[in-house]
């Protein structure tokens, strides 16, 4: 550990596990992430050790377990999730497989206020993400809080400053997380001094960049996103424009125009040696019949690496004196599943076995893995960026190949008994769709089938509606709901039809995309404050001239990428979209995607 750290987080495998000691960093403390069974020795000198959630069950036998002796350190304990049942098991308590696993938000009661509840209400709203529960109290503890369906949402000794928490206070749908967390920092582990900023990092990380380089010159892939164009930024302030070159790839899988309007915008900060390299037919090619989301991110992974090889190449001649920069943040990563015990939950384009290889070759360069997209939102600020390149849209570097779903037969849609069960209780209509996306339910990746419902519905219920399906429809991670349709919806005649990833379906997907993004820049009075707008094509429709494709639109609300919430749109301007969507060819009908993360990734694959 860093001898400045003040609050360790040993990462059990979360997804959040950054999340946390991201939240800490935000109220003035600096935090570091460490494994799980860290040496106790490391850890004399922090306040506070957080025990972050994890995909496992702790009463498996390799579960993640922490050292014998952490627990005799005398310092302050917060264990989060699968940290909380780990405290329960190691000191006697019971943990067991809950009967109702809870994904998503929940109302929770406070039995005892005071310490890490200070200042907090009776009742809290919070997000949860588990299958196990703790049954039984070790000795010396007692409940803080209990929710409907779980007995012990909060406990704690405290004479020994252990507490748990059943819930996810990092994230931000529990209401006062934050308050919770700053309890245990600033009330329980008694710190101070709160001044730790990210931008007070800058100067570290282009020391790094030099300490890294080391004499060698770097080639970076940009995109034009935030998070490469700041790794970029920062290698030329470290080593001087003459030792960095930018490569732009057109995939042909980015949106409309956008190629052009990223050139400009490197021009217009005075980045200008970048080299703009065409390579839109090897991409969709190179895809050819593929229809699973990893391969394809794979694939599109490997594709950058030979086009960037053949770029290298040219550039080198005999000067083998480059290193590979990337603009890979720390998601990128939990979610590639390259952390002790995270579980994988897509692979990123960055993490692919050839990039993997190049890494343990010492060949590349990310000076941002350790930050999250607002704290790199912050660095962009203060090496001066303009605005409009700092709030870019997200947009996933294999681009429209992602969110265009493949399916390899066709299949009709079908009834599932627990959705018409859930359905019938709200007067409403739905099937499930037999193709798959991908999802995260209790910090693994789940790949599940999707269920359409659609009927007469307030913008508001359908949050609570989207969660009870997922909860209790067997093999479900993702709810969407009919916001448009050609003609009238018929159950019977829907499949899902054979599709690939051809230029002409991306080109369908590139205008349906357009059209949202010019709907949300005249209406932006009008709508939520939406972090990501993914527009995804769907192999669902009719024979005939109905249509065989349908558009999805995803709008989140969200802050760091790892948790979401669908942005609640008002239904007038969800039918107006989709309105606008089908005049479109070939399009049957447009959905509007009502699922939070967890259960369900922003993107699709």
């Amino acid at each position: 550990m860093h001898s400045m750290a003040q609050i360790a987080v040993l990462n059990a495998g979360g997804q959040y596990c950054h999340l946390i000691a991201r939240k800490i960093r935000e109220l003035g403390v600096f935090s570091e992430i460490a494994d799980f069974n860290v040496n106790p020795s490391r850890l004399k000198n922090v306040s506070g050790i957080i025990l972050s959630g994890g995909p496992e069950s702790v009463y498996m036998p390799d579960s993640p377990r922490i050292s014998e002796g952490l627990l005799s350190l005398g310092v302050p304990v917060l264990g989060i999730c699968y940290g909380h049942q780990l405290i329960a098991h190691m000191l006697g308590g019971k943990v067991h497989s809950s009967d109702t696993k809870e994904y998503g938000i929940a109302n929770i009661t406070i039995t005892k206020a005071g310490g890490i509840f200070d200042g907090l209400s009776e009742t809290q709203t919070v997000w949860m993400s588990h299958g196990d529960s703790v049954e039984e109290l070790p000795e010396g503890f007692e409940i803080l809080s209990f929710s409907d369906t779980c007995r012990v949402t909060a406990m704690a000794n405290l004479e020994r400053k252990f507490y748990g928490l059943q819930f996810h206070p990092e994230v931000v749908h529990t209401a006062r997380g934050t308050d919770i967390l700053r309890n245990f920092v600033v009330n329980i582990c008694n710190i101070k001094t709160t001044d730790w900023q990210p931008t007070n990092q800058i100067d570290a990380i282009i020391k790094n960049i030099r300490d890294k380089t080391n004499g060698r010159k770097v080639i970076f892939l940009v995109s034009g996103g935030v998070d490469s164009t700041v790794a970029f930024c920062l290698c030329i302030r470290a080593l001087g424009k003459e030792n960095v070159k930018g490569i732009y790839i057109d995939t042909g899988l980015m949106r409309k125009n956008e190629t052009v309007n990223i050139v400009n915008d490197f021009k217009a900060i005075g980045t200008d040696n970048i080299v703009v390299v065409n390579a839109s037919s090897q991409f969709i090619d190179s895809i050819g019949d593929e229809c699973n989301p990893e391969r394809k991110r794979e694939i599109i992974g490997r594709m950058f690496i030979d086009v960037e090889d053949d770029i290298l190449n040219k550039i080198e001649s005999e000067d083998n004196n480059w290193l590979l920069g990337q603009g890979t943040i720390y998601p990128d990563t939990i979610e590639s599943g390259c952390s002790t015990h995270a579980a994988k939950i897509k692979t990123h384009h960055n993490r692919v076995d050839k990039i993997l290889k190049l890494i343990s070759e010492g060949k590349v360069i990310e000076p941002l893995t350790d930050f999250y997209k607002d704290e790199v939102r912050l660095l962009a600020e203060a090496l001066g960026l303009p605005r409009h390149m700092i709030m870019r849209d997200p947009f996933p570097g294999p681009g429209l190949a992602v969110r265009c779903i493949c399916s390899l037969e066709e299949k009709p849609v079908y009834q599932g008994q627990e959705l018409t069960q859930v359905l019938s209780r709200y007067k409403l209509s739905g099937f499930i769709a037999p193709a798959k996306t991908v999802g995260v339910q209790g910090d693994s990746r789940s790949y599940k089938d999707i269920a359409i419902i659609y009927g007469s519905l307030a913008v508001s219920e359908l949050e609570g509606i989207s969660s009870s399906i997922v909860n209790t429809t067997g093999g479900i991670n993702r709810v969407a709901y009919v916001v448009g349709v050609r003609g009238k919806i018929e159950p019977d005649k829907l499949k899902i039809h054979k599709a690939y990833l051809r230029n002409r379906r991306v080109d369908l997907l590139r205008e349906a995309d357009d059209i949202v993004r010019s709907f949300v820049v005249k209406h932006k009075g009008q709508l939520p404050n939406i972090w990501q707008f993914p527009v995804v094509l769907f192999p669902l429709g009719y024979d005939g001239e109905s249509g065989t494709e349908t558009i999805v639109l995803r709008p989140v609300l969200s802050t760091d990428g790892m948790t979401a919430r669908f942005a609640q749109i008002e239904r007038a301007l969800t039918e107006a979209l989709a309105e606008e969507i089908l005049t479109l060819e070939g399009i049957s009908m447009v959905l509007y995607d009502i699922t939070n993360k967890p259960p369900a990734t922003i993107e699709w694959e």
